[in-house]
């Protein structure tokens, strides 16, 4: 399940006001027979109501879609590990998808006493020491789950929430915290409460060794991830008492190769409490009549003393202590501080430092490192836990640039915000920033309910009125309380931590076991299950684009303009779109990354950023294979002025010489990095696959070419720019007509629009046997990916493709998770998609992943090939993917600038209507024999491209031969340079 950084904290710590009014108190009222409490002024009309049995209940209303984003949220997470047993609450994590007594199961009186055999199994493995004798139990352990998979159904809580319409099934543990969230449709709001309350009502641990498994994978993925590494290694320093750096989330090797059932029922009894719980909701639903089906579903629980982690205070950390961590990927060095407690002054005061440092456009690093190109990059933040936060500042150093010299140039910013050298106004323009990013947040559910859901487990549910006013709180600081804070905080007590590339000699990856694959039952159903999925429903009707009505097409002297009015606030959203990118000029993405260094004959490039700052608005000017877009947004407000300003630039840049030489210098360093990014190693061997040498992966500028760059080449694609066809779109409050006299004032355009220079073409190449491209990389894990090229785009196979897809290889419950995890435990990571193109010129491509431990990688490959050879037939997991395919579309509803978005993505395909019309259509009829001869006729027996990153270490050349034809590539024919 996926982890997660508490990074989101940080919007409520700085406040989150998004109203005119300046107060935010507490009151309570009574509604449907329920008493809640609220915040006046709250822009997400939050009622928090507490129930019988202690149960947080969070309901935020938003019914601009009929859909319902769902949190439960457990204040329990690695600091309530066990020291003998760390990684326990994750385990738990990943046992609350397998069930209970009365689902994911066939016959709970016949599995239970062979559960019961491993729960004990596991405590003789658990103290025994003589690997002999632990061999020995294991094989026990192995054989006796096999029993027990005779009677389980292995993804049954999955496959309900598919079929009940759901499409993000996730969980994630972390510090202090376990969350399980869900989004589903409004109408299957019944049958998704019986399933959840029946989820935490007797959850049995089945099938636990092969998902073991897939937690020594995830243990061995981090492993391979030295962002990972560097961030746990800092925090044990910055932490030495507290759990935050003593106890990591998944745990520690050993205690994963010991895991107690026994234990973790017995965490489970202790945290999962009601008084200890919180679910939160936001999206389409009637309040009075949420909060009574959520109390009459959750009234089992039963309230109980907890006891949660109570830590000794740390004591002040008084020197400056290094960290050297070494590994594959880029080099980097980061500073890191420890902060405060949740909701604190001081933590208030460090999140204004991290934007007065760094803020994308005019902080202290912003100007002084990254503009001035002084470094590769850089940045800081403030992270927020509940008892403590992290103050990090982080660079990658340039060309020619050590680790001490990049730590130099960060404390050199510290040292100037302690001497105040910076504009007062940056507070002021802080707030305003965060005004308008909020404004836009606030309309998404999920940003809703992961936002409440943070207020429960910082234990902030009581203090959201000092939360929602802590934006004002911010607005009131001034610089000398902010200086004499940072002379008081920054001082030599921060853990410097250097990431080198070099080999890691001290990684010791968690071995697999001898597992025999279990069975999964994909075919059978529980009878929860079939009472579930009967209990009656209402129907949403899809509610489709009309792109004549939707939109409003205008004209602009001679450009065209597609307007969307947004009628509910001041927001603009603002887009000059060009059918051009890097395939037709490959100087245009490096001309779009020099704009952000160039002065005008007005304005110095440290000016323009602040102008931009001060204003609360923002531009971009992006640049990808085939289209590029200058982006301005902001307050209608400020409409003017951003644009204004905008044309100036483009019209009246300078050239400047200095940031030229440091543009390529980083652009040679980041070419550098890229080939240490097993990431992009991967997806240029892709490329390499599906178009041969030359591809789109490799079609760049040479590194003597990079070098050779003129400020005039670059400026003459700047100042021309607007000379190009393009078509103007805006989402804004202002109706077509004002909109385009307005622009046509501001927006200045040619009598005609210069020729777009020719798009360079890939040919796809046809492989008639099977290839395996290959690229060594230090790692623990191999990841390989299959991909074919499978023939140019049919509109009318949008919905065959849909419903294989999620059948087949998309999701927890389709066919692929379930085999290669869950009975064979051959990955962590798992999928398998028939990906469409997003142009009518281009072909289709069947694609497969597994991520795996090195020593598996021929069984991973085994697997997923029996897979794409033969489709297996479920027909309740049919049922449900179809139902999910539909009710996807039916869900589904597009608007503000997602309208103008759709337009040009149907356009692409040569479609001029909404797509979905033809998709859902075409969904209706479908049955598993058409799915089954898709698979046959475009999956199934047919030559891949086996791409494969891996350690020669750690895989054989004579495996890997088995599969195909090996090509080991060189880093500079995937990169092209």
């Amino acid at each position: 399940m996926k982890k997660k950084l508490l990074l989101l904290a940080c919007f409520l710590i700085t406040g989150t006001s998004i109203m005119a009014q300046s107060g935010f108190q507490w009151k309570t009222a009574s509604s449907g027979g329920y008493t809640y409490k609220y915040v006046t002024n709250d822009p997400t009309k939050s009622r928090f109501y507490t129930l019988k049995n202690g149960l947080t209940v969070i309901l935020s209303a938003n019914a601009k879609e009929p859909k319902i984003e769902y949190r439960m949220s457990v204040r329990a997470g690695s600091n309530t590990d066990p020291r003998t047993a760390t990684g326990l609450a994750h385990y738990l994590e990943h046992l609350l998808f397998k069930g209970t007594d009365k689902f994911g199961t066939l016959d709970f009186a016949k599995e239970k006493p062979l559960l019961d055999k491993i729960d004990g199994l596991y405590e003789q493995y658990n103290k025994t020491t003589d690997p002999i004798k632990r061999k020995a139990i294991y094989a026990q352990i192995d054989q006796t789950s096999g029993e027990a998979s005779n009677y389980s159904i292995a993804n049954e809580y999955d496959k309900m929430m598919k079929a009940i319409g759901g499409q993000s099934t996730n969980a994630h543990t972390w510090y202090e915290e376990t969350v399980y969230n869900e989004d589903f449709p409004s109408n299957a709001t019944d049958k998704f409460l019986a399933l959840q309350a029946e989820r935490f009502h007797n959850p049995i641990f089945r099938i636990f060794h092969t998902e073991l498994e897939a937690v020594y994978e995830e243990k061995n993925r981090g492993l391979d991830e030295d962002a990972w590494k560097v961030e746990e290694k800092t925090a044990e320093l910055l932490f030495p008492t507290h759990n935050y750096g003593q106890q990591t989330t998944i745990g520690t090797i050993e205690h994963l190769k010991n895991p107690s059932l026994v234990e973790i029922r017995k965490y489970y009894n202790k945290y999962y409490v009601p008084n200890n719980m919180a679910l939160a909701m936001a999206g389409d639903f009637n309040p009075d009549e949420m909060i009574k089906k959520v109390d009459q579903s959750f009234s089992f629980m039963q309230n109980k003393p907890v006891e949660l982690y109570q830590p000794a205070p740390e004591k002040p950390l008084t020197k400056i202590q290094k960290l050297d961590i070494y590994g594959p990927s880029a080099e980097s060095v980061r500073l890191s501080y420890r902060g405060y407690a949740e909701n604190s002054n001081q933590s208030l005061l460090l999140d204004l430092i991290s934007s007065i440092l760094a803020n994308g456009k005019a902080g202290l690093i912003d100007i002084n490192l990254n503009k001035q190109q002084s470094v590769l990059r850089a940045g800081a933040g403030y992270q927020q836990m509940k008892d403590y936060g992290v103050f990090t500042l982080n660079a990658q150093p340039k060309q020619g640039q050590t680790l001490e010299q990049a730590k130099q140039l960060l404390l050199d910013q510290i040292n100037i915000l302690k001497k105040g050298e910076f504009d007062e106004s940056l507070i002021k323009a802080t707030v305003a920033n965060q005004k308008l990013s909020l404004l836009q947040s606030f309309d998404n559910n999920d940003f809703r309910v992961e936002t409440i859901t943070n207020e429960f487990i910082l234990n902030r549910a009581t203090k959201w009125d000092k939360s929602l006013g802590g934006q004002d709180a911010m607005a009131k600081l001034t610089k000398k309380q902010v200086t004499d804070f940072a002379n008081q905080f920054f001082k030599d007590n921060y853990v410097i931590t250097y990431k080198h590339k070099g080999e890691d000699k001290s990684i010791a990856k968690v071995e697999k076991p001898a597992i025999t694959p279990v069975k999964t039952n994909a075919t059978e159903t529980s009878p929860f299950a079939k009472n579930l999925l009967a209990m009656p429903s209402t129907e949403i009707a899809p509610k489709f684009l009309d792109y004549q009505k939707d939109l409003s097409f205008g004209k602009a002297g001679i450009a065209d303009v597609i307007e969307v009015q947004n009628k509910e606030n001041s927001i603009f959203r603002l887009t000059y779109r060009f059918e051009m990118g890097a395939w037709n000029n490959k100087l245009m993405p490096y001309a779009a990354q020099y704009l952000a260094f160039l002065a005008t004959d007005k304005y110095s490039a440290e000016e323009i950023s602040k102008e931009f700052y001060n204003i609360a608005c923002n531009y971009t000017f992006s640049v990808s294979n085939e289209v590029a877009t200058i982006n301005i947004s902001g307050l209608q407000e400020n409409f003017d002025k951003a644009v204004t300003l905008v044309e100036h630039i483009l019209a009246n840049c300078k050239p400047n010489e200095e940031a030229l030489t440091g543009l390529k210098s980083r652009i040679l360093k980041s070419r550098e990095n890229n080939k240490l990014n097993k990431a992009m190693i991967l997806n240029g061997l892709m490329s390499y696959a599906q178009y041969g040498a030359s591809n789109p992966s490799n079609y760049t500028l040479t590194n003597n070419e990079v070098n050779n760059i003129t400020s005039a080449d670059l400026l003459a694609i700047l100042h021309n720019v607007n000379n190009f066809e393009h078509t103007i779109t805006y989402y804004g409050p202002q109706d077509l007509a004002e909109f385009t006299a307005n622009i046509t004032k501001l927006h200045k355009l040619p009598a005609t629009f210069t020729p777009e220079p020719p798009v360079k073409k890939f040919v796809y190449t046809n492989n008639t046997t099977n290839q395996v491209y290959f690229a060594d990389y230090d790692m623990v894990q191999s990841e390989i990916r299959w991909v074919r090229n499978a023939g140019k785009y049919e509109a009318d196979l949008a919905g065959k493709v849909n419903l294989f897809n999620s059948y087949f290889g998309g999701g927890m419950g389709s066919i692929v998770f379930q085999t290669i995890r869950e009975s064979k435990a051959l990955a962590y990571s798992t999928f398998a998609v028939y990906s469409a193109p997003d142009r009518a010129d281009k072909q289709y491509a069947m694609v497969a992943y597994v991520g795996s431990q090195a020593d598996k990688m021929n069984d991973a490959v085994k697997g997923m090939n029996e897979l794409l050879t033969d489709l297996p037939e479920s027909a309740k997991s049919f049922e449900a993917s179809k139902y999910n395919a539909m009710n996807v579309i039916e869900t589904d509803r597009i608007s503000k600038d997602g309208i103008i978005a759709s337009y040009f993505a149907n356009k692409k395909l040569g479609i001029d209507h909404d797509g979905r019309i033809d998709e859902y259509n075409e969904l209706k009829p479908l049955t598993f024999t058409d799915i089954k001869a898709f698979h046959t006729n475009n999956v199934a027996n047919k030559p891949y491209n086996y791409c494969i990153v891996a350690s020669e270490k750690k895989v054989k050349l004579e495996d890997m031969q088995k599969f195909g034809t090996v090509n080991k590539l060189t880093l500079e024919q995937i990169f092209g340079y």
